[in-house]
């Protein structure tokens, strides 16, 4: 997704989309993140510089959720078609060879520009009470999430989510670059702006409510009869 780096995101809009960033819900109010807002165009290009590679464990199990034509995901009702991903990523035997020069171009993401960027972290350490893995705390970050792309979606900028940047080495070096305190992590870091073209348009799908929904206990179906 594209985005014209010419044309800014305005501050009044940036200040909308952290304030409904800040009435997020969170697990006993902790508040758990810091956002590092991003428009510096040198400290942009320091990130897009970095090397993205693609995990062979993502290309795998992405594999399970890919269907391989419009009628295969109609009747799946989940995952997505296999035609939004490069080749390479629709082998589930794909091994990357580090001798192969044109293996290691294929598992490589190009870094999309964009005028701003926020980047989430949070620190691990602490956790919602009595939740183990820290779901709730986990949970909150996602509900931060929805809320600052609702937000900017309703003011006209696209939102574009993204996670490789939180992914071991990568992430290390974002640190560096913004000096990310030892003890946060990444919780995700997304790209906002104008985009300069349309998007392809896939088929996208969703369960029927009667998919998922039951009525009083598990195994029966809630019916709207």
């Amino acid at each position: 997704m594209p985005f014209d780096t010419k044309r800014l995101v305005a501050k009044q809009d940036l200040i909308q989309i952290l304030e409904a960033g800040r009435w997020t819900p969170t697990a006993h109010n902790m508040q758990n993140y810091e956002i590092i807002v991003i428009d510096d165009d040198k400290v942009l290009a320091s990130i897009g510089n970095i090397k993205r590679p693609v995990s062979e464990t993502f290309i795998r199990e992405n594999y399970q959720q890919l269907s391989f034509s419009e009628e295969e995901l109609l009747m799946k009702k989940t995952g997505l078609l296999a035609a939004m991903f490069p080749p390479s990523w629709r082998n589930p035997d794909f091994r990357l060879d580090i001798k192969d020069e044109k293996a290691d171009l294929s598992m490589q993401r190009t870094f999309p520009t964009c005028p701003v960027m926020l980047i989430v972290v949070y620190d691990p350490g602490k956790r919602a009470p009595a939740s183990e893995g820290d779901f709730l705390g986990i949970l909150s970050l996602g509900c931060l999430m929805e809320n600052m792309w609702l937000m900017a979606n309703s003011l006209g900028i696209s939102f574009h989510i993204m996670s490789s940047l939180s992914s071991d080495t990568v992430e290390e070096e974002v640190k560096n670059i913004l000096h990310v305190p030892e003890n946060l992590k990444i919780a995700f870091s997304c790209r906002l702006g104008y985009t300069i073209s349309t998007p392809a348009k896939y088929l996208r799908v969703r369960r029927d409510i009667k998919d998922f929904t039951y009525h009083n206990k598990f195994g029966t179906k809630l019916s709207f009869v």
